[in-house]
């Protein structure tokens, strides 16, 4: 039976972040959904680092289409749940709708995959992660720690039903334990 994913995303959501688990699971068989605030083409970005900058820079890449809005979802209808990074999160997060959608994951323990900056959407709602050990970029530690979460230093932590990664390098192995979890 194919499995329904829910990726939740906005504008300024990372390429790579969003395309490679959207193109993975397609791979995969898997029915996708890309939610975001409405229903419309996203602009994705590339974050990348250049010598001689203390952090990454932002560039525009491609458009993406947003198959539906937030305020349009139904969890149970979903298997899993995938979160990229970007900027999207630090205001998505915002968005009345994404708190119980994230949630619902974690109260039906659904595998959930984080990456990058998708820890700031957990700052909303800090039950999910009190007690939690996961990885993320690392400027999102604080969020984690806030929230009651342990931050891991590393580029791949699994707890539970929540496998997160601290950046786009790390989506291979981020994607082949989402879909271990998945398929169990």
């Amino acid at each position: 039976m194919s499995k329904n994913i829910l990726i939740i995303a906005g504008d300024a959501v990372e390429a790579l972040e969003i395309y490679y688990p959207y193109y993975r699971c397609l791979e995969a068989g898997y029915t996708v959904t890309i939610a975001a605030p409405s229903a419309k083409k996203l602009q994705t970005v590339l974050h990348d680092f250049v010598d001689g900058v203390d952090t990454y820079i932002e560039r525009p890449a491609y458009g993406l289409e947003a198959h539906a809005a937030f305020e349009d979802v139904v969890p149970k209808q979903f298997d899993g749940l995938i979160i990229p990074g970007g900027r999207a999160p630090e205001y998505i997060r915002l968005n009345e709708y994404v708190p119980a959608i994230v949630r619902h994951f974690f109260e039906e323990n659904k595998p959930v995959a984080a990456v990058c900056h998708a820890a700031q959407i957990f700052a909303t709602i800090p039950e999910v992660l009190e007690g939690r050990e996961l990885t993320a970029y690392i400027a999102c530690k604080p969020e984690v720690q806030v929230a009651g979460g342990t931050y891991i230093n590393a580029n791949l932590h699994t707890d539970g039903n929540l496998v997160s990664g601290h950046a786009w390098p790390d989506l291979p192995g981020l994607m082949r334990e989402f879909i271990l979890k998945l398929e169990d």
